[in-house]
């Protein structure tokens, strides 16, 4: 066990969290599979669907460049290595105020235009850990928190002729994001105790105000320099990216949309959704977890599918009731008239079609059957879970949906069922029970 801890230690965040999530998943799957005897097995037990971890499912689209855990510390410790070898008094305190601003974007997801607006005196309380940011430009072309008529000189670390800056105050910026909003950001504690012994520094006091307020182009240049020192390409070594990894950090962390949405200060929430992607297989997961969670019913039947009425045909007694899952498939269902009008079903209507397991036939044919039984499903055996009588045969289909059978054990010996078995899955209209949220069952 000790040698299990000290591999852990060793890990980083992203690869601790990830495994976290992956432990819940296999934890929460053997309390769900059935024991040594068949007829104990998950079938026979209420239906609990396996909650699927988003933030491990999340996939980070190509275009957003961002930089890992360990390339993002790097980074900050190249700034205060950086910041430590000066050796001239002005040069330190030039460094510094490139440090804050690093650590600012860092920590907050911001602008780099945003961060270099800010009054350190009147938008950050260190105390309390939280930036406050102004957002778009005001009428006169400053973005609130700059003082009017502000004009930093040259710094010790620019080349001449480099002392202007560009207006730290436009928080459009250029990277199609439009206005930023006004809000409220919280540092890390030990990020606050940082800038707080920076910004309080003696050699600050002439630069009060006024701190934060440097050249875009200068602060660009620094992060290329410190990017270098520790091997990232120059599209990873600047303000944008931080900006990405922070918006990231804050999604795999499993900050709903809304919260970094606000953090970032986007006007929309599509901005912050162009972060966020799934594989299609993941995404079918979480809808049919999620359409799951959201209904109050629960049940003893093992299969579940969600979707949509496509069909209602009425007869005299009986309804026929066609049904699109969200998976794609067709399945349908015969009630009674009075059950059909109970639930309201109509074309359009979300609805739950459930099967219990023992009523799932098996049918080992690499051509689909001919059969009266109307509902058929190709799958893949996935789990074949024997007991003394019965075994449970847990298939997947093709979106990912698991469907469960309860057979005998001389069904699975005629039928040489084992993993990796393509088997249809049949079973009749008539066993299709269906359901909506709130209707009593």
């Amino acid at each position: 066990m000790s040698d299990v801890m000290d591999t852990l230690d060793r890990l980083d965040a992203e690869t601790l969290t990830g495994l976290a999530a992956r432990i819940e998943e296999i934890m929460q799957r053997k309390a769900r599979d059935c024991g040594p005897d068949g007829e104990k097995g998950a079938c026979a037990k209420a239906a609990r669907p396996v909650r699927p971890c988003h933030t491990r499912m999340l996939r980070i689209p190509d275009e957003v460049k961002h930089l890992s855990p360990a390339q993002a510390q790097a980074m900050e410790e190249s700034f205060r290595t950086w910041r430590d070898a000066a050796t001239r008094p002005e040069v330190r305190r030039s460094r510094c105020r490139v440090l804050a601003v690093f650590l600012l974007l860092r920590h907050t997801g911001a602008r780099l235009g945003e961060v270099l607006s800010l009054n350190e005196r009147t938008d950050l309380d260190l105390d309390q850990g939280v930036v406050r940011f102004h957002g778009s430009q005001s009428e006169n072309g400053q973005a609130s928190g700059q003082a009017s008529g502000q004009t930093p000189g040259q710094s010790p670390d620019q080349s001449p002729g480099r002392g202007r800056r560009r207006k730290a105050g436009n928080a459009e910026g250029d990277d199609g994001e439009g206005a930023a909003r006004s809000r409220e950001t919280a540092l890390p504690a030990y990020v606050a105790r940082e800038i707080a012994a920076i910004v309080e520094d003696p050699s600050a006091l002439s630069l009060r105000g006024r701190f934060l307020a440097l050249d875009q182009g200068f602060v660009r240049r620094k992060f290329y320099e410190r990017g270098r020192e520790v091997g990232l390409p120059t599209e990873l070594a600047n303000p944008r990216v931080l900006r990405n990894t922070r918006a990231v950090e804050l999604l795999r962390e499993g900050a709903p949309l809304a919260v970094v949405q606000s953090i970032l200060g986007h006007s929309t929430a599509s901005l912050t959704a162009a972060y966020v992607d799934y594989a299609a297989r993941d995404l079918r997961h979480l809808i049919h977890y999620y359409m799951n969670k959201g209904s109050m019913m629960k049940t003893s039947a093992r299969n579940t599918f969600f979707g949509t009425v496509q069909a209602v045909r009425k007869g005299a007694i009986i309804s026929e009731i066609v049904l699109s899952t969200t998976g794609g498939f067709e399945i349908v269902s015969v009630i009674t008239n009075e059950s059909a009008d109970k639930l309201g079903l109509v074309e359009g209507k979300a609805v739950v079609a459930m099967v219990k397991a023992p009523w799932i036939i098996l049918v080992k044919d690499p051509d689909a059957p001919k059969t009266s039984a109307r509902n058929r499903l190709l799958g893949t055996v996935r789990r074949v879970n024997q007991g003394s009588i019965s075994a449970e045969i847990v298939l997947e289909v093709e979106d990912g949906t698991e469907v469960c059978a309860l057979v005998t054990d001389e069904s699975v010996r005629k039928l040489a069922l084992s993993p990796g078995d393509a088997v249809w899955a049949m079973f009749k209209a008539f066993s299709v029970i269906l359901a909506v949220e709130g209707a009593e069952n």
